[in-house]
């Protein structure tokens, strides 16, 4: 699998490719579909990125605006005042990368200023482009993802990801942003229904032709939930079951809810690789 150097705000980077890289889910609003009013108080959100990291999560992704379908928008302010303070008692921890949950430039602005390192964009930098900006000034590692709403999709799903990633990475390039910052991210959920995403996941692997790593979402999502008939507490062991396979398939990084779930296995993904490219090193003398 290849490696990457994923350059990140404040003079960091991370390795990606060797190994799988958790990304933990710490949505400190009161609405988000599956965790929303558990982490709104400070202490109970650096409480909670904490055991994220203590389970193994090398990446903690705040966010103060719920993006499932149907939620109530907030405004720019009201999202600041939830994930600022936050952000910036993470940064004082050590050896924890943050990452914020944001498609407004002004607060990917302000939040990598109070420490954070990844900006992570739902819309794919075509919602607000002065995004790309932002990240091009601070050095901020950049989440690019593909969302089909509010626009018309082409049938094909790999079709539909290219046209919509390639016009993102347009605009990443025309502001400035390096290759070395930017992952891709497909969206899984994001005004595609169950078909749309289980094709996505059995074609993954061509999303590598895009050349650039890519990050997962696919912790509890509504089509998970219609393939097993579980509710939405109840979707980490096939959350973590989706993990597996698109890490077989090339995916860098997993952004879930239950960390600890996806680790083990995503740790037997990566050992099962592993040992496959012993196999393939080793030769034959007949």
């Amino acid at each position: 699998m290849r490696r990457w150097k994923w350059k990140l705000a404040h003079g960091c980077e991370l390795e990606l490719g060797s190994s799988a890289v958790i990304m933990g889910i710490l949505n400190v609003t009161p609405d988000s579909f599956s965790d929303g009013g558990r982490h709104e108080g400070l202490e109970q959100a650096v409480d909670a990125a904490l055991r994220m990291r203590e389970a193994g999560a090398a990446i903690i992704d705040v966010g103060g605006e719920s993006t499932r379908p149907g939620a109530d928008p907030v405004d720019a302010q009201t999202e600041q005042s939830r994930v600022l303070p936050v952000i910036e008692a993470l940064a004082k921890l050590p050896g924890l990368i943050i990452s914020v949950d944001t498609y407004r430039a002004q607060t990917a602005r302000r939040a990598v200023e109070r420490g954070a390192h990844i900006v992570n964009d739902v819309w794919g930098l075509q919602k607000e482009p002065a995004i790309a900006e932002v990240a091009a000034e601070t050095g901020a590692g950049l989440v690019i993802m593909h969302n089909g709403r509010e626009r018309d999709k082409r049938a094909d799903v790999i079709d539909d990801q290219f046209i919509f990633l390639q016009r993102s990475l347009e605009i990443a390039h025309e502001a400035g942003v390096q290759d070395e910052q930017i992952a891709l991210d497909p969206g899984f959920g994001f005004a595609k229904d169950e078909q749309e995403n289980l094709a996505l996941m059995a074609r993954f692997a061509e999303l590598q032709r895009l050349e650039r790593p890519v990050a997962v979402g696919l912790s509890r999502k509504r089509f998970i939930g219609s393939v097993t008939g579980r509710d939405t507490a109840d979707r980490d062991i096939a959350t973590a079951a989706t993990s597996a396979l698109l890490r077989m398939q090339g995916a860098a990084i997993f952004r879930v809810h239950d960390v600890s779930a996806n680790v083990d296995a995503l740790r037997m993904a990566d050992a099962v690789m592993a040992a496959g490219r012993k196999e393939d090193a080793c030769t034959r003398s007949d």
